[in-house]
């Protein structure tokens, strides 16, 4: 272990609970974890946080909590969630996350698949939610709710958190301690149910050690200080979240919670964050956000504005590429950074030392402007089965690219078909009471096979170009990735969704959602008629052509047959409740060809 914050920690037991109470015990922050109630932050300190994990813990074993017994957590970010997670853990028990937006069905079927034996549920909003599933869940003895107001009357399962920390403080706190004890790294931590974009969710099983030696490395791979203040805003449900939160927790670093996207604004303000994950799709709103503020001021701002847009742009890619900098560019774009960019940069609250982007590709035009911007954006990568494999590093970044293994992690790109593979402690025990998959992505030799296509370059770093599933051949038998072109597409400030289509066709096309707002500013700056409805305007010639223009503008570089001909416009976004996206937002393209088949046929030859 070379990590300064982890030092001693290899003399520890190599489990999670091991880690982050050590973490809190040697740190003693005073503000360890933070969460915003009302207008007021709450900070919970190191002690606290180890006093609570301890009573929630007893608490859950007096409740009849046992090792390798599974409990299920719906909630959205908050301290209950990490607090009784490292409580479970502490048990030999095993944590099944389930997504604030997964459907009733899937809850269903994840609680009844998992063999669930309490849940623990935030408050009125989710359980209304999820309710038609639990009750329908006959094995659940407990509900466990961190708001008590939240607690149905008529259901005798039901207990609020503070109860279950009573029952805790009312036992000896020594029996923790051998609680504790007989957790080992081999011990499986967590069930987490992937959101397959085809059948029904698959059940992944990861150890401590899964996990613990992700700490260790990314620890080894990224600059993280003890000093750090975080902010939680994906979900910890999610694969990238979860290991992150213990990577930072491990480390000392201050993890402030964020309940849901709306606060990101206020909360970056107040946090002043140093360190934070984040997905593409925040990054691409944030982008359209700051260009459309520039882009409305008017006159000689506006001017200056685009100008140090254009100027970050050369400057970013002669750094990317190891070209030379001009005297004169290196001026501007200083010029650039103190009138415009800093603006940027006090937009994510002004102290940021990088971001770690994961989920998705980001375009390099948009990673160009949030790097100018002195805002570092570190494309990672993972996934559910294997955690988070790789991630560029600030001295060492290649935008486009994901980046470098983390330490103890082989990746390699198959001969045969060009799939991205995956050896090393961070893969999966394999997928709950199923074999048989298991079987088909771990081959013999130990390689997880992810299903992305990609390639890796002379200097190591590697590139993923698109799903293997996705994908998809014209009638001209040329191959089409359609990631890298929706990439590209969402570079436009008038497009919110965008999914391209064109398997067995004639020619490539995309499925669009406008940004609304931001499609009628422009049709009324170019003197577009922009009355009707969303379902008239998406029908109107004028509207089609001008959101065509920008799709051919930005898939212009692309070989011939990879650009976008022509455009189809949808008046309401795709969405998990329609079928459309599971979970994760991942596009589920098998519905959207078969739903909107015709429309394709449409722009793209039958």
């Amino acid at each position: 272990m070379n990590a300064e914050n982890l030092i001693g920690f290899e003399n520890i037991p190599q489990t999670i609970p091991h880690f982050c109470i050590e973490s809190f015990r040697r740190n003693s922050k005073p503000d360890a974890l933070a969460y915003k109630l009302g207008d007021t932050w709450h900070k919970i300190s190191g002690t606290e946080a180890i006093e609570r994990v301890k009573r929630i813990a007893l608490g859950l074993s007096k409740l009849g909590v046992r090792a390798g017994d599974r409990i299920a957590i719906i909630s959205e970010n908050r301290p209950e969630w990490s607090l009784v997670d490292l409580a479970i853990l502490s048990l030999r028990a095993v944590n099944v996350p389930i997504y604030t937006t997964q459907a009733v069905e899937q809850i269903r079927f994840i609680l009844e698949n998992s063999g669930a034996k309490m849940l623990c549920v935030s408050g009125k909003k989710l359980f209304k939610h999820a309710e038609e599933a639990i009750r329908s869940v006959e094995q659940l003895e407990r509900l466990i709710f961190f708001e008590k107001d939240a607690i149905p009357e008529n259901d005798r399962r039901a207990i609020s958190i503070d109860d279950v920390e009573e029952h805790g403080e009312n036992s000896e706190l020594t029996s923790f301690e051998d609680e504790l004890a007989s957790v080992t790294k081999d011990d499986l931590a967590t069930i987490i149910y992937t959101s397959g974009t085809t059948g029904e969710p698959k059940g992944v099983m990861l150890t401590h050690n899964n996990f613990v030696s992700n700490i260790v490395a990314i620890s080894n791979g990224l600059p993280i200080k003890n000093s750090d203040r975080s902010l939680a805003v994906l979900p910890l449900s999610h694969i990238f979240e979860r290991t992150v939160f213990y990577v930072l927790c491990a480390n000392g670093v201050s993890i402030n919670y964020c309940a849901s996207f709306d606060q990101i604004g206020t909360h970056l303000h107040e946090v002043r964050p140093t360190i934070m994950t984040a997905v593409p799709r925040l990054f691409e709103q944030v982008y359209h956000k700051i260009v459309k503020k520039g882009k409305s001021a008017g006159g000689w701002k506006t001017r200056l504005f685009n100008w140090a847009l254009e100027v970050g742009q050369d400057y970013w890619l002669a750094k990317d590429t190891h070209g030379s900098i001009s005297p004169v560019l290196a001026a501007k774009h200083a010029f650039a950074s103190r009138l415009v960019f800093s603006k940027w940069r006090d937009g994510v609250g002004g102290s940021l030392r990088f971001f770690v982007s994961g989920g998705a590709p980001l375009s390099k035009k948009l990673s160009y402007a949030f790097w100018a911007a002195g805002i570092p954006v570190l494309q990672g990568y993972g996934m559910t089965e294997a955690c988070v494999a790789s991630a560029n590093r600030s001295e060492d970044n290649k935008v486009g690219s994901i980046g470098i293994p983390f330490e103890g992690i082989e990746m390699k790109i198959a001969d045969s078909d060009g799939e991205i593979l995956i050896r090393g402690a961070n893969v999966m025990k394999g997928y709950f009471q199923n074999p048989e998959d298991t079987a088909r992505v771990i081959d013999a030799e130990g390689f997880y096979h992810t299903g992305d296509v990609g390639y890796v370059d002379k200097d190591g770093h590697f590139y993923v170009t698109d799903r293997l599933k996705d994908l998809f051949k014209l009638s001209n038998g040329k191959y089409v990735a359609p990631l890298q072109v929706e990439s590209l597409l969402k570079q436009s400030p008038l497009v919110s969704q965008t999914v391209v289509v064109g398997s067995g066709r004639k020619q490539v096309g995309a499925l669009i959602v406008p940004d609304w707002e931001a499609l009628k500013e422009v049709l009324k700056d170019e003197k577009i008629d922009a009355t009707g409805t969303r379902e008239e305007l998406c029908e109107n010639p004028q509207v089609i052509k001008r959101i065509q223009r920008d799709a051919v503008e930005l898939t212009r570089e692309l070989s011939d047959y990879e650009r976008v001909k022509r455009v189809y416009l949808l008046p309401r976004e795709f969405s998990i409740d329609k079928g459309e996206m599971t979970p994760t937002l991942k596009i589920k393209r098998g519905v959207i060809d078969e739903k909107y088949g015709e429309a394709i046929d449409e722009i793209c030859g039958s």
